[in-house]
C-alpha cells in the first residue's frame, strides 16, 4: 500500500494561497485499483476517542464489588490471571463492558443516519419515535409469548420498522422532508408511549415489573448469550451502513443534487431507514430503549471534527465512549446499588438537549 498526503494549503496564485479544503490522507494499493481517503482532523479526533473508550472499559473491568488489578485484567485476556479474577473479568464483567461499547457505537451510527436524513440535530431515533416503536414490539413479545433473544429482537425489529414506515408515509409529501419527519415522529412516539404504559398496566405483576425495569434501559446482568448475537447483528449492519455512507452524505446536499450525482434518493433513504432501525432494534432487544446517546453522539463528534455533515465513524466512537462512561457511572455512583444506564444517559442527555435547543433558538 502507498500513501499520498494532500494538505489544505495549496500553492500561491498571484500572492494568494489556494485552499483545497480540509487536510486528507489518501491510501491506495500499488495498482491504484483501490483507494481510501481519510480526513486528518477526523483521525486526530478518533484516536483520543478510542483511547478514552478503552480506558473506561479497563476501569470498568477492574472495579466493582471485587476489585481486580489492571495487571490481572490484562492477564485475563491471555488466560494467565488467577482463577477467580479470570472468571470475574471474562465471564461477569466483559459481556457488559463489550455491550456498552458495541451498543453505544450502534446508537451513535443510528443517530448519525437519522440526523443526516432529516438534516436536523434533533433527528435521532429516540426523538422521532423509532426507539419507542422497537420497545413496543419487544414489549408485546415479552408480555405475550416470552421467548429468547431472537424472538424479542424480532419483535423489536418489526416494531421499529413498522413505526418507521408509519412515520415515513405520514410525513411523505413529494418526498420526505426532515422537519415533517420529526414532527410526525414525535406524535407517533407519544401515542406508542401511552400504549406501552397500558400494556404494562395490563400485565401480570412480575412481568410488568421486569418490563418496567428493562424499559429504563439497563445493562445489568447481561451475559454472553445476549451480548454475542447482538454484537454480530450490530457489526454486520454497521458494515452495510458504511458502504452506503457516501450516498448518505450526498443526500445531505439535497435530493436534486444527489440525483444529479447518480444517487436514487428515495430508495437510498428507505435503505438507510431500515439500517438505522435495525441498529436501534438490536440494542433495544437486549438493553431496552437507551435514550439520548443517539441524539448527542453524532453532534458532539461533528463539533470535534468540525465537519460539514455527519461522519459515522467518529459518531460511533463517541457513542461507544458515552455509553461506556455512563454505564460505569451507573455502577459506581451509588454502589452497591446499580442504576439502569438509561437513567444516567437521560440525565446527561437532558442537559445536552436543553443546551441544543437554546443554541438553535439563538441561531434562529
Amino acid at each position: 500500500m502507498s500513501r499520498v498526503s494532500q494538505r489544505a494549503d495549496g500553492p500561491r496564485v498571484d500572492g494568494l494561497r489556494v485552499d483545497f479544503g480540509r487536510p486528507t490522507v489518501l491510501v491506495r494499493n500499488h495498482s491504484r485499483s483501490l483507494s481510501v481517503r481519510f480526513d486528518l482532523r477526523s483521525i486526530f479526533v478518533c484516536i483520543p476517542l478510542i483511547v478514552a473508550a478503552l480506558t473506561v472499559a479497563v476501569v470498568s473491568l477492574a472495579t466493582g464489588d471485587f476489585d481486580v488489578s489492571i495487571q490481572q485484567v490484562l492477564q485475563a485476556f491471555t488466560g494467565d490471571a488467577p482463577g477467580l479474577a479470570q472468571t470475574i473479568v471474562m465471564e461477569w464483567r466483559l459481556p457488559r463492558v463489550l455491550s456498552s461499547l458495541v451498543f453505544g457505537a450502534a446508537l451513535g451510527v443510528s443517530g448519525g443516519i437519522f440526523q443526516s436524513m432529516t438534516r436536523n440535530p434533533l433527528g435521532s431515533p429516540d426523538i422521532i419515535g423509532f426507539n419507542t416503536g422497537a420497545y413496543t414490539g419487544a414489549l408485546i413479545v415479552m408480555l405475550t409469548i416470552g421467548g429468547s433473544y431472537l424472538a424479542i429482537a424480532g419483535g423489536a425489529l418489526v416494531g421499529g420498522v413498522l413505526t418507521a414506515m408509519a412515520v415515513y408515509l405520514l410525513a411523505y409529501r413529494r418526498g420526505s422532508q426532515g422537519f415533517r419527519l420529526i414532527i410526525v415522529g414525535i406524535g407517533i412516539s407519544a401515542m406508542l408511549a401511552a400504549f406501552n404504559h397500558w400494556l404494562i398496566l395490563q400485565a401480570e405483576l412480575e412481568a410488568a415489573l421486569a418490563a418496567a425495569v428493562w424499559g429504563a434501559g439497563s445493562l445489568n446482568g447481561i451475559t454472553w448469550e445476549q451480548a454475542a448475537p447482538a454484537a454480530v447483528v450490530v457489526i454486520v449492519v454497521s458494515v452495510a451502513t458504511l458502504r452506503v455512507s457516501r450516498r448518505m452524505q450526498l443526500l445531505e446536499m439535497g435530493d436534486d443534487a444527489a440525483r444529479a450525482l447518480g444517487v436514487r434518493a428515495e430508495p437510498t433513504r428507505l435503505l438507510l431507514l431500515v439500517l438505522g432501525v435495525a441498529l436501534t432494534a438490536a440494542v433495544t432487544a437486549v438493553a431496552g430503549p437507551i435514550a439520548f446517546v443517539a441524539l448527542a453522539a453524532p453532534q458532539l463528534a461533528r463539533r470535534l471534527t468540525r465537519s460539514a455533515g455527519i461522519t459515522l465513524v467518529p459518531a460511533a466512537l463517541m457513542g461507544a465512549f458515552l455509553l461506556a462512561a455512563s454505564d460505569l457511572a451507573a455502577q459506581r455512583l451509588f454502589a452497591p446499588i446499580q442504576l439502569p444506564v438509561g437513567v444516567v444517559t437521560v440525565c446527561i442527555g437532558g442537559i445536552y438537549l436543553v443546551w441544543l435547543l437554546a443554541r438553535e433558538a439563538r441561531k434562529s
